[in-house]
């Protein structure tokens, strides 16, 4: 019963590796082809069927970053000359890393 529930939900949870969490919508988390993958129903992957995505070599303030990249993309997406996004350069670093790994 939660596995046909949670793979419905239109939410999933981003998990970082120091225990914060991050709920956003699963359209928005598959901007990033790694998540996207893990989330596929036909995976064996338990991410896809709870929902759930913990992503331990990424801190908590990078995600919140990543998703804050992800909603700005998705509300941007069609638009043109859209201004870059405010990123901090102590975290230029971290976000390049999460990128590469995160498949964005």
């Amino acid at each position: 019963m939660a596995s046909s529930s949670s793979q419905q939900s239109e939410y999933v949870t981003l998990v970082s590796g120091d225990g914060f969490e991050f709920v956003i919508p699963r359209s928005t988390a598959c901007i990033s082809g790694t998540i996207r993958r893990m989330l596929e129903p036909s995976s064996r992957f338990s991410e896809a069927i709870t929902g759930r995505c913990v992503l331990e070599n990424i801190s908590g303030i990078v995600l919140e970053k990543v998703c804050e990249y992800f909603c700005y993309n998705e509300k941007n997406k069609s638009q043109t000359n859209v201004p870059d996004m405010d990123i901090p350069p102590e975290l230029c670093l971290e976000m390049l890393m999460a990128a590469d790994y995160l498949d964005t």
